[in-house]
Order: C-alpha cells, then sequence, then structure tokens
C-alpha cells in the first residue's frame, strides 16, 4: 500500500507539474503561429537562419512553467536585450559583412534609402494620432525601416513596456520580405521598368572604401551622438573589414560573432511572444502600425527610384526594383530586388546594385533613431 501511495502521489505532482495543466488557450495560438513560422522557415525558405530561433524561442516561450523567469539561459539572453547589448553587436557584424562599394559607386543611391525612411515617420504620426506617447510613436514607427537590432535599441531606450511587441514586428517583417515585397514592387512597376538592365557600377578603390567609414562615424555621431552605439559599431566592424590587416578579427566578426549574437537576439526576440505581450488591442495594433510603416517605406524606395528616373538620361536609366531595397532588411532586401528583376530578364543581375540603397537605408534607420532619441528621449 505504501508503495501504490507513493506512486500516486508522484503521479499526481508530475500532472499537477506537467504543461497541460497550466496551457492556456492564448498559449495555444502563440505555439501554433511558432509553428507556422517554422514552415515558413523550412519548407518556404523565407530567411530560416532568422526566423527558426524566432520561432523556437515562440514555442518554448509558451510552455507553462518554462522557468524562463528564474536566473538561467534564456533570463541571460533577456538582459541581452533589454541592457541594449545585442543590438550594438549585430551592427557590429553587418558592418563586417557589408561592402559599402555599391553606395560609395553611386551616392544618388542615398536618395532611396532617404526616401524608404518615408514609412518611420507616417507610422509615427499615425501612432500619435491613435493616442500613442511620442515616444511609443517613435518606438513603433522605426518597425517601418524593417531593422530588428534599431526596433529593439529604441524601444529599449524610450518604451521598454512595448519592447516585446515591437521586437517580434520588426524581426517578422525583417523575415517576410521575400513574401511582402513582390506584391508592392510589382504593383507599382511597368513590365519595361522591371526589365531595365543596369550597367556594372565602377570600381571602388580600397582609400575610398577604409575612408569611408571613418567619415560616416565621425559626421554622424557629431550630427547625432545619440546614434553612437550603432553607427559607431557599423562603421568599426566595416572599417575592421576594409583595412585588411587583422584579417582574423574581421572573419570572427563576420562569423562565430554574427552567428552566435544574431541565435540569441532571435531566440529572445521569439521568448517575447506570449499571449499577455501579443494577445492585445495594443500589441495588435503595434504590429499592424508596423505592416504599414513597411509597406509605405517600401513604397517611397520605389517612387523615389521612379521620380530619379525623370531626370536621368535613357543610357543611365534605374531599374526601379532597387529602390524597394531601400528598406534596412539588409541583405534580404537586395535579394528580392535581384530575384524580382531575374523573373522578367534573367540576365539582369540587380544585387550590387540594390546593395546601395540597402546600406543607405541600413544608415538610413540608425539615423531615424537618433533624430527620435535626440527629439523625444
Amino acid at each position: 500500500m505504501d508503495f501504490i501511495n507513493a506512486f500516486t502521489v508522484s503521479l499526481q505532482a508530475v500532472v499537477e507539474g506537467s504543461g497541460f495543466i497550466g496551457m492556456t488557450g492564448g498559449n495555444v495560438i502563440m505555439i501554433i503561429v511558432g509553428l507556422v513560422l517554422l514552415y515558413l522557415a523550412f519548407a518556404r525558405d523565407f530567411e530560416p537562419l532568422l526566423l527558426s530561433p524566432i520561432a523556437f524561442g515562440c514555442i518554448l516561450a509558451n510552455i507553462p512553467f518554462n522557468g524562463f523567469e528564474e536566473p538561467g539561459v534564456m533570463s541571460a539572453i533577456g538582459m541581452g536585450i533589454k541592457y541594449e547589448i545585442f543590438p550594438p553587436l549585430i551592427f557590429l557584424g553587418v558592418g563586417a559583412m557589408t561592402d559599402f562599394g555599391p553606395l560609395i559607386a553611386r551616392p544618388s543611391s542615398l536618395l532611396m534609402g532617404a526616401a524608404a525612411q518615408f514609412g518611420v515617420f507616417v507610422a509615427l504620426l499615425g501612432a500619435m494620432m491613435l493616442g500613442f506617447t511620442a515616444q511609443e510613436a517613435g518606438s513603433i514607427g522605426i518597425i517601418g525601416g524593417a531593422d530588428g537590432p534599431t526596433s529593439i535599441y529604441l524601444a529599449t531606450k524610450m518604451a521598454p513596456h512595448l519592447l516585446g511587441a515591437i521586437a517580434v514586428a520588426a524581426y517578422t517583417y525583417m523575415a517576410l520580405v521575400p513574401l511582402i515585397q513582390p506584391p508592392i514592387m510589382k504593383l507599382l512597376t511597368t513590365h519595361h521598368e522591371r526589365r531595365i538592365a543596369m550597367p556594372q557600377l565602377r570600381p571602388v578603390s580600397r582609400t575610398e572604401k577604409i575612408l569611408f567609414p571613418i567619415m560616416l562615424l565621425i559626421l554622424t555621431i557629431l550630427l547625432l551622438p545619440p546614434a553612437a552605439p550603432l553607427i559607431g559599431m557599423l562603421a568599426f566592424g566595416n572599417f575592421i573589414k576594409e583595412v585588411g590587416v587583422v584579417e582574423r578579427l574581421s572573419k570572427t566578426i563576420q562569423n562565430e560573432l554574427m552567428n552566435i549574437v544574431s541565435i540569441l537576439l532571435s531566440l529572445g526576440v521569439g521568448a517575447q511572444m506570449t499571449p499577455e505581450k501579443i494577445i492585445n488591442p495594443s500589441s495588435i495594433g503595434i504590429i499592424a502600425l508596423g505592416l504599414i510603416a513597411f509597406i509605405i517605406a517600401t513604397i517611397g524606395g520605389l517612387l523615389m527610384a521612379k521620380l530619379m528616373n525623370v531626370f536621368l538620361p535613357k543610357d543611365k536609366k534605374i531599374n526601379p526594383l532597387i529602390g524597394s531595397a531601400g528598406v534596412s532588411a539588409v541583405p534580404m532586401a537586395a535579394r528580392v530586388a535581384n530575384k524580382v528583376g531575374m523573373e522578367y530578364d534573367p540576365s539582369n543581375f540587380l544585387l550590387m546594385n540594390a546593395m546601395g540603397p540597402n546600406v543607405s537605408g541600413v544608415i538610413g534607420t540608425a539615423i531615424a533613431a537618433g533624430v527620435f532619441i535626440a527629439t523625444y528621449g
């Protein structure tokens, strides 16, 4: 009898402590969302390196009694987000992996990157009209740049209580660039425009590539000191890459460091996807505003490219598809522009031309974040 009683008590303890007992409808919904994200990552190949850890983090966060609040790996990851450690490190990696040559070779690409920031400011005004404070609206608006690290950095400083919804929206739209952008690109461009062939960019000297991050660092930080952590790390990573004498550091930043930080940050973003943070009117409004901002940003870049063509000679026309790469999702947006262009002309390789607006979008979104911090922070 003692054995039976002990077994019964043990079984009861297991049942009462299992996740099934604490599971709510909200947890089930969010686990299904995580499974859908996994499907998109692996079955549809939508940025699996980014989407898969987000999806797993979402599923893990919605298992009841997971102990994430206790000291451990997941709480440490949360600290890395809360205390703004991961976003600047991501910018360090992006800088080390980015070739600013296309932007240097065609400085007019800055116009497309700047036009894409229009979505950020439209979302800012929209959020303020819906009753969000200026700090909250600025944090929501930056989602339009499709720049997850910058969105997290800004939300941590200005609206930490909205960090979960903002991080989820920004990273989700980054991962879903191949799904969201192509219909907009095809809607706003003609068949002829999508087939415009662009000449190869001029060669950029090593000296130009070395001087660019230094000038970017000095000019941007003097103008907007609050953007220093992001722009500074971006410039440092790029300088390490281009200077060519610290190759071991450059490779470490590009590979091991970038991969590790990306995994941790994406898991942390997924862990924010709990019913309390996502399934409520405020969060749903933030996600909707972020989508609108991203769509407007894409439209802004496309229309700027079309406007530039009005003033360019016939032999120097820009394929408007590269304007959509003016958002900060690097290099995803540039790859999408190239892919859509090759659907209409397989010989039309737009990737390097699209990288100009793409990297200018990274800089533009970081500057916009600096403006918001200086103005509302």
